[in-house]
């Protein structure tokens, strides 16, 4: 057996992370988002904080491109590229804190704000209010930031337009092409801060085909869920992940 292989199979936790990938692309496919609330609670119990980052990035960057083509023709666009100028200027203030983060801390700061974006949502927040640019730009910039020193960069983001009146389809494009965008600038971010391990690499590109394939199915479902249902799957299982990613169970 190739030593590369035997690496792979030697990672504590392995078998873990490929059941939540799989569930994690099943949820990136049917509701536009999801990956990093799914993976990251446990990605950051089984591997360094930029170890579970570099995984999330390599399996989200190439996973969703199936559904990239229906998502650019049914998200806002213009909200997308003021998404991602936020992002593009805050990005490297997260990964600077990242890179200085005790991994304990980077476990209890990753569930813990998966548990309370889900609250907020659950409980029926709505902003009310009119998208306008700035709004955008800021919740850009916030996500950049937490997206370096997290990985979860979406609480914002699915927090503005999840609490919208937009219809659910154009909220899931939205994202989808948005979480796009931010996984091509993190990658390069990573290589910039030297923070993008070669073995965590390899690890991202062996979970790949499960996440594109559940990526597939969960695109195909959405058309035959509706709304209420595509919210309350979400919810559930973001739920278990970030319970099941506290450090207290190791």
């Amino acid at each position: 057996m190739p030593d590369w292989i035997s690496g792979v199979l030697a990672t504590p936790g392995l078998g873990w992370l490929f059941l939540t990938v799989v569930v994690g692309g099943l949820v990136r496919g049917f509701a536009g988002f999801g990956t990093a609330l799914i993976i990251m609670p446990v990605a950051s119990s089984v591997l360094t904080p930029a170890g579970a980052l570099t995984v999330l990035v390599v399996v989200d960057l190439l996973g969703p491109i199936p559904n990239l083509p229906g998502a650019y023709r049914t998200c806002n666009r213009t909200d997308v590229m003021r998404l991602g100028l936020g992002t593009l200027i805050a990005l490297p203030v997260g990964l600077y804190g990242l890179s200085h983060m005790p991994e304990e801390v980077f476990g209890w700061l990753v569930s813990v704000l998966v548990l309370v974006t889900l609250m907020a949502l659950m409980i029926g927040w709505r902003y009310h209010g009119k998208l306008t640019p700035p709004l955008i730009l800021g919740t850009g910039a916030t996500a950049g930031v937490l997206g370096g020193a997290t990985g979860l960069a979406g609480p914002p983001v699915i927090m503005l337009y999840m609490a919208s009146t937009l219809p659910g389809a154009v909220v899931r494009a939205t994202l989808l092409l948005y979480l796009f965008v931010l996984d091509s600038m993190m990658i390069v971010m990573l290589a910039a801060f030297g923070m993008l391990d070669p073995a965590m690499v390899l690890i991202g590109l062996v979970l790949l085909l499960p996440f594109v394939a559940a990526n597939v199915i969960g695109g195909q479902l959405f058309k035959f869920g509706s709304e209420r249902q595509f919210r309350a799957v979400a919810y559930t299982i973001i739920a278990g992940s970030a319970i099941l990613g506290l450090p207290l169970w190791h």
